[in-house]
């Protein structure tokens, strides 16, 4: 039987407080530091592995996580979440993005649906439509093909999907996959419909509508802005525009659309890269057949989170070492920090997955809790990192653990050999000499030229990032923070914090306002 506790009423968490803390700047010091490195790998999926050896753990640290993991039934959660237990207390709703991957357990029926059928099935009819995109079978009026697919959505229905589509849009040129280049529209501020707009050949250009409620506020205004832009252009934006929504909204029966693919309540918007929300863009960009790739990745992945072993599953292990760093050694953010230029906009992604998911002060019963919850994420591409925040990092008050990302090889084969060496192999030199200087810092009497050292980090290595490789890095970090969420008795599920803006809003455009909203209004001229 499954009982949610907080984890300061755990044995196991006293007895990880207990724990000896590891000094990083012995630890990876010589050959210590050697045996470190190779023994501290879990495999991940798809060619991917976790390496923590430069993260604050030893075996006496790995012992009281695998008690904590045990005491607080981390895997057993786990099982209750993808055999359709209702995880999300605060909105009452199961919790099924892992469905749309692959059948981890039990068949769930909800609503009189097989939900495994209901998401394979609205995957095989994007795979269906965009492929008669691809073939020429559905055109604009002229009769002529889409070159473009531009969505729009804010929050879950882009920066995930975006932040794919980046990460494989260099892979698919050199792999002669790239069906139809994407855009994507997110922002309310006009500036950012318009200014994509101004880029697209609209009469050869589709656009996919992300909002699961269909009364998005942001999502609806920019797609009125589409639908202008398509009109003084002389299209009909019908013929122009497909929906990705549930099937009770407004956008699910409207002609408006070319065509309607579902969703449901049972997927949360930053949840969501694996169901229709990606699957659409994706499937239109490159194929079914990358985005099958994809998800296949981010089943493997999935497999490996169940595994009971700790050292065995990746995800559960990076979470509860996150836990270990936040709530016993006090370390108030972290920073991911991918050295490839194709993962630009991960960051950005991992940024709402983990914050919107686990910022909470409350537990699952809406009790405040005694202790920190989820960190501040932020991070951008190395080596651009290293020019810009890294001084921080490495000489800072504030210690901040890393999750480095690195692949062995570029996605698209151009290099070039400069002073002996490649740009890849400079590339990844730069991680390593990182990490090892992070780790051990180096001393001298110039205390301005004093690294101290003991800063944390991970890294998830691969041979090429391809379409599995990003599917199992997105579900690793899924799964990280949803088993953050488990450890600290939160609902990673709901995000009320999210809505008091948007009802405060509304009031501003409504008029409805006074004291400081009302100055703020009338300094804003609205």
């Amino acid at each position: 039987m499954i009982t949610w506790k907080n984890m300061d009423t755990l044995a196991s968490y006293e007895q990880l407080k207990a724990a000896a803390p590891v000094k990083l700047q012995t630890a990876m010091a010589g050959e210590n530091g050697a045996a470190r490195v190779k023994n501290y790998t879990a495999p991940m999926g798809a060619g991917l592995a976790f390496n923590y050896g430069a993260r604050p753990v030893d075996e006496a640290v790995l012992e009281a996580l695998a008690a904590f993991a045990k005491e607080q039934q981390m895997t057993e959660k786990f099982a209750a979440l993808y055999n359709g237990e209702v995880i999300n207390t605060g909105e009452k709703r199961l919790v099924l993005h892992h469905m749309c991957r692959g059948q981890l357990g039990e068949a769930v029926i909800a609503d009189g649906v097989d939900k495994r059928e209901f998401y394979v099935g609205e995957q095989n009819k994007i795979a269906a439509f965009a492929n008669k995109v691809h073939n020429g079978e559905i055109t604009n009026a002229a009769g002529e093909k889409f070159t473009t697919v531009c969505q729009i959505g804010i929050g879950g229905s882009d920066l995930g999907p975006r932040a794919i589509y980046l990460a494989l849009e260099n892979w698919a040129k050199v792999n002669n996959t790239l069906k139809m280049k994407a855009a994507f529209i997110s922002n309310v501020d006009p500036d950012d419909a318009a200014g994509v707009l101004c880029t697209l050949d609209l009469a050869h250009s589709l656009f996919v509508l992300v909002s699961k409620s269909g009364t998005t506020l942001e999502t609806l205004t920019n797609e009125s802005f589409v639908k202008d832009a398509l009109i003084k252009a002389g299209l009909n934006p019908s013929n122009h525009m497909v929906a990705v929504t549930s099937e009770t909204s407004p956008l699910a029966k409207s002609a408006d659309y070319l065509e309607a693919f579902f969703m449901d309540d049972y997927i949360g918007g930053r949840y969501s890269s694996s169901s229709g929300v990606g699957g659409c863009v994706l499937s239109l960009a490159f194929g079914p057949e990358v985005f099958a790739d994809f998800l296949n990745g981010a089943a493997e992945a999935d497999k490996l989170a169940t595994n009971e072993d700790l050292l065995k599953n990746p995800a559960l292990l990076d979470a509860l070492i996150g836990v270990y760093e936040r709530n016993v050694l006090g370390y108030p953010c972290t920073a991911v920090l991918p050295y490839s230029q194709a993962l630009s906009r991960f960051p950005a992604h991992l940024q709402q997955l983990d914050m919107e998911s686990n910022g909470k002060s409350v537990n699952r019963f809406g009790e405040p809790v005694n202790y920190v919850t989820g960190p501040i994420i932020f991070g951008e591409p190395g080596t651009n990192g290293q020019h810009s925040f890294y001084q921080l990092l490495h000489q800072g008050t504030d210690i901040v653990p890393l999750q480095f990302v690195g692949f062995k090889s570029s996605q698209m084969g151009s290099d070039v050999i400069i002073e002996g060496s490649t740009s890849q192999q400079k590339l990844c030199a730069n991680v390593a000499a990182q990490i090892v200087a992070f780790a051990c810092g180096k001393d001298d009497t110039n205390l301005n030229k004093k690294f101290e050292g003991g800063r944390p980090s991970s890294i998830i290595i691969g041979e090429k990032l391809t379409p599995a490789a990003v599917g199992a890095l997105l579900a690793h970090f899924e799964n990280k923070v949803m088993f953050q969420g488990f450890a600290w008795n939160v609902n990673s599920f709901d995000q009320e914090g999210v809505q008091l803006g948007k009802v405060l809003a509304k009031k501003v455009l409504a008029h409805d306002t006074d004291g400081a909203l009302k100055v703020y209004s009338d300094l804003l001229n609205i």
